[in-house]
């Protein structure tokens, strides 16, 4: 086996359109398999993953065309808190401020109310996007178009403050937001797109340990969105971020506020065929120095992938009692693919060449499984 160097992030991307030694329009591919966006089916005939360099302006082409389809039908209202001094009584009377002000000698009061406007998080948000992404694409026409977007929805009442990442979470949508959602989705995805092109201002990422994690985590969500949207069709339930349980017996007291919890990055089940796949995303390269060898295996990577398959034996799950498990380890140009069967279950060692075209980061993921 040979060793294979895992992908390394710097503060900035290179002129040649690098971060590390990761590929610009890769970083794209990850974060479009990563998204909301690619689990929408009006992406699908666009063929964004095909087109890894012209992301930006795909993406930027289906947020203008969402937020004019949106404008054509109003965007949507929602009710937001606000508070004021007025002439009429309106919501809740704020008693507080109005005697401390002695608003009522002036025929005043002091009144928190919720109104509806269409100067939501939402809004706020897609108009922050539209501004973002039309720094970063190439198309003549795209730039102006989304300013002009980006203006209009000013001019309707929306205002320039985008909400943070943790605001937008809270956001829920009904059963009558489904055109928001695809919106929404290409915003998210045009403001992760613009992270590794900006060379100043706020995103950069100023520590190179900061970003690796960051794309740490991205390869972990872009493997799970991949699956996600391949595999479903072909009968696989996939399942990301999930916990497994341990078969304890005769507990002490505090055990269960010190016992570790296994979660996993990614499971894949085939009903028709039985089998699972439990996959385990890591960010470094696949083998390392040991005492008696120059390339061996990561001993606690092993150990781990192990206990999520023997921990689980033995409990009428059939699928769990003959699941397979992949360590999945990212690298520039080589590609490892080794497997062992320790009892019972396979392990495979795998990677996927991030410095590959797209296609064929596309055809390594599905060879894993598929062909596995």
């Amino acid at each position: 086996m040979t060793a294979v160097a895992a992908p390394t992030a710097s503060a900035a991307p290179s002129a040649a359109g690098y971060i590390g030694r990761i590929p610009v329009r890769n970083l794209w591919l990850l974060m479009l398999y990563a998204s909301d966006l690619f689990r929408t089916g009006g992406v699908k005939a666009v063929a964004l993953e095909d087109n890894p360099d012209d992301l930006p302006d795909l993406v930027a082409d289906l947020l203008a065309h969402a937020v004019e389809a949106r404008q054509r039908r109003r965007l949507s209202l929602d009710y937001l808190a606000r508070e004021g001094v007025l002439n009429r009584v309106r919501g809740r009377i704020d008693m507080l401020r109005t005697e401390r002000h002695q608003l009522l000698s002036r025929g005043l009061v002091a009144c928190r109310f919720d109104e509806l406007s269409i100067d939501t998080p939402r809004n706020r948000f897609v108009r922050a996007a539209l501004e973002t992404i039309a720094r970063i694409v190439s198309r003549k026409d795209l730039a102006p178009r989304c300013r002009a977007l980006a203006n209009g929805m000013k001019a309707m009442g929306v205002s320039g403050q985008a909400p943070t990442r943790a605001q937008m979470s809270m956001d829920r949508f009904g059963r009558n937001d489904a055109e928001d959602r695809f919106m929404v989705a290409a915003a998210q995805l045009a403001f992760d797109l613009a992270l590794p092109t900006e060379a100043s201002g706020a995103n950069v990422f100023a520590l190179p340990d900061r970003e690796e994690v960051w794309v740490r985590r991205l390869f972990e969500r872009a493997v799970g969105g991949f699956y996600d949207v391949t595999l479903r069709t072909q009968g696989w339930q996939v399942k990301c971020g999930g916990t497994l349980g341990w078969q304890v017996e005769g507990k002490t007291a505090g055990i269960d506020r010190i016992l570790p919890s296994m979660r996993t990055d990614v499971v894949l089940d085939h009903s028709a065929t039985g089998r699972r796949i439990v996959i385990d995303t890591k960010f470094n390269a696949i083998v390392t120095r040991g005492w008696y060898r120059e390339d061996t295996l990561r001993s606690g990577y092993l150990y781990q992938i192990y206990a999520y398959l023997r921990s689980q034996v033995g409990q009428g799950d059939v699928m769990a009692d003959s699941a397979s498990g992949m360590l999945l380890h990212p690298a520039i140009g080589q590609v490892v693919d080794e497997a062992a069967v320790i009892q019972g279950h396979q392990i495979r060692f795998a990677t996927v060449d991030l410095g590959a075209e797209s296609g064929e980061i596309r055809r390594q993921l599905r060879r894993l499984v598929v062909e596995g």
